[in-house]
């Protein structure tokens, strides 16, 4: 028996970060996925090679509930430490996948708890925005208002709960910009952590992220590109000074916002990506490539994790 399923990565339209303190954050499906098809074996490999524990952490843990040993087939189009959601998406693909090879199915809200207690697990920290946006798909938001969309489940760990609502997203048009920086997000949530406990001042900028993405809640529903855009660039100076953006991240926006609403790093940052919203896609790509970046455009409106 050979199973396959995929899930999206996504982009963090606001929030990142506040979102690990229960702050509100907003995060879109992309049109970019990862790809996992597995078959029972006589022994785990991944990609035709012997499992390395230390290599693949996620499956690792993961590979706890498999009932046998694996063949393991991946294909991704996700640069992984991207800020797009590649560990995200990995798990929320794979654990669809294994629990049909175990012979069972697996509802949307379980696979969105079971693979953020991966991303909690590994990373050392983490919120349930990024496996929450790859199985759900579409767009959704964490601690929203009632009003802001449908409710999917709650997610509790650790004395902390988030509400996540699917939001309906306008037409737009978005443009990643991708350093080639391999970012790990544990250590960059960690950092914050630290800024956080040791300085009010950093509490205070986590406080105004989280009413910047209130605000933009209040911008998508009225379709307001221009107020989003705003306050994405707004949220991006933000997160600067909290020291998770980077020389290369902010050469990529600074060039993006003369043919943008707004622009901003997306992810955990470090390196990563970010994005511009923007009605001129061709040269906000040249402006991306034109300061070392690789420039794509994205679709929203992707479909979730699902078998296939």
């Amino acid at each position: 028996m050979t199973v396959t399923a995929s899930a999206p990565g996504k982009l963090i339209i606001l929030g990142e970060h506040a979102v690990v303190y229960g702050k509100p954050a907003i995060a879109l499906a992309i049109d970019r996925r990862i790809r996992c098809t597995l078959s029972k074996a006589s022994e785990t490999t991944v990609n035709g090679k012997a499992f390395d524990e230390d290599k693949h952490p996620y499956l690792k843990y993961m590979l706890r509930s498999s009932e046998h040993p694996v063949r393991i087939e991946t294909e991704s189009g996700i640069p992984p430490g991207s800020g797009l959601g590649s560990s995200a998406a990995l798990s929320t693909s794979f654990l669809r996948a294994l629990n049909k090879l175990n012979g069972t199915d697996i509802d949307d809200g379980t696979l969105a708890k079971d693979a953020f207690d991966v991303e909690y697990t590994v990373q050392g920290g983490a919120s349930p925005l990024d496996t929450s946006a790859s199985t759900h798909g579409y767009g959704v938001a964490l601690n929203a208002p009632e009003d802001a969309g449908r409710h999917l489940w709650d997610i509790s760990i650790n004395g902390r709960t988030w509400s996540v609502r699917d939001i309906a997203i306008p037409e737009m048009t978005l443009v990643v910009g991708y350093t080639g920086l391999h970012a790990a997000t544990g250590p960059l949530v960690e950092k914050v952590r630290r800024y956080k406990d040791r300085n009010t001042f950093a509490a205070d900028i986590v406080d105004e992220i989280g009413r910047t993405t209130t605000d933009g809640l209040d911008a998508l529903r009225k379709g307001d590109l221009v107020k989003l855009g705003k306050l994405m660039t707004h949220d991006h100076k933000l997160l600067s000074i909290l020291g998770v953006s980077c020389n290369e991240l902010n050469k990529l926006v600074d060039a993006s916002l003369r043919h943008s609403y707004g622009a901003k790093l997306t992810g955990a940052g470090g390196g990563g990506s970010m994005m511009a919203l923007t009605d001129e896609p061709e040269k906000v790509c040249e402006a991306i490539a034109l300061h070392g970046g690789k420039p794509f455009v994205v679709r929203t409106g992707e479909h979730g994790a699902r078998l296939e």
